[in-house]
């Protein structure tokens, strides 16, 4: 896939999704570590079912077995090709990145962080405005005492 027809923002968002995806799927050590043991267990009841099938002649179970094993096996297969896609990916893309020295520009903040953004500074606009209206009417009231 060509990335030279990419706008840098696009190329910014792929890398920021495919960074999230991979720390997500850094952080949870015990989820691959069960995937693994899936496709063992799935292996397992390949080899079961064969063996059975050899052994007790050709039943229900022992096709169930290797029908079963073979999709978990096939599941595991292709999801560990998609993670070594994805991260091949991220690093074609990040080649691109420095290939165009695009500055990283911070990751993509939520709309919301940009709403409470925007209402602090409105928040300090309206607080400055008071407080030039208090101390204005103080020394108004000043005044009016001093000249009474």
């Amino acid at each position: 896939m060509s990335m030279k027809k990419w706008t840098d923002e696009e190329l910014v968002t792929t890398r920021d999704s495919l960074e999230a995806w991979n720390s997500r799927n850094n952080n949870s050590g015990s989820g691959s570590k069960l995937w693994l043991f899936t496709a063992f267990l799935g292996a397992f009841a390949i080899s079961t079912g064969v063996a059975f099938f050899f052994l007790d002649g050709l039943d229900v179970m022992n096709v169930i077995l290797i029908i079963m094993g073979t999709v978990t096996c096939a599941s595991w297969y292709k999801s560990e090709k998609q993670r070594k896609d994805n991260i091949a990916f991220l690093a074609e893309i990040n080649k691109e990145i420095k290939s165009r020295k695009i500055k990283d520009a911070p990751k993509s903040k939520n709309k919301s962080d940009k709403n409470t953004a925007e209402s602090k500074e409105n928040m300090q606009k309206d607080l400055s405005i008071t407080e030039s209206q208090v101390s204005e009417n103080n020394t108004k009231k000043i005044e009016e005492k001093s000249g009474d």
